[in-house]
């Protein structure tokens, strides 16, 4: 999960103040392939790596610009920079 919330973190920061990434780039950027197939199955680590740097206060989970409970959210999520 480390991997997973280093890249987090440095996907947000290339992207800058106020933007944000969806999980899936996070998941694409660790497994380094575009296939389908090959990051999928990181989604949930993605994900948890996440809610793990929601709990510890350095990002934030949006649904339609706004910041919710990522873990029961239904649907697409991002993350940006608290």
């Amino acid at each position: 999960m480390k991997a997973m919330s280093k890249t987090i973190l440095r996907l947000l920061e290339e992207r800058g103040a106020g933007k944000t990434i969806c999980p899936s780039e996070v998941a694409r950027a660790v497994a380094g392939s575009e296939t389908r197939s090959a990051w999928e199955p990181l989604m949930e680590e993605a994900r948890e790596a996440a809610f793990s740097l929601v709990d510890a206060g350095q990002i934030v989970v949006t649904q339609k610009g706004r910041v919710i409970d990522g873990r029961t959210a239904k649907g697409p999520i991002r993350l940006r920079l608290k």
